[in-house]
């Protein structure tokens, strides 16, 4: 997502910054869907210390991957605006 992120900063060609913008908009999707499987129902076990950290990780990278997105869309609208 990162690599997406600065190649997303370079273009400068109208139809490539388009086309990275749906490059862009698939990346995204594959993550919300990469987080909604993270995303485990608690209800089901009672966590021991090792799913406690597991699930710890899971939510920390799942925060990382939304600050990445939100990120790419603060950018992207930026281009958009011509700033």
């Amino acid at each position: 997502m990162q690599e997406m992120h600065k190649k997303m900063q370079v273009a400068k060609d109208p139809a490539g910054r388009n086309k990275l913008m749906s490059e862009h908009m698939k990346l995204m999707q594959s993550g919300m869907t990469m987080m909604g499987q993270m995303r485990g129902d608690p209800s089901v076990c009672t966590p021991n210390m090792n799913e406690m950290m597991k699930m710890h990780m899971q939510m920390a990278l799942r925060m990382d991957l939304m600050e990445q997105m939100m990120q790419m869309m603060v950018d992207r609208e930026a281009a958009r605006s011509g700033q």
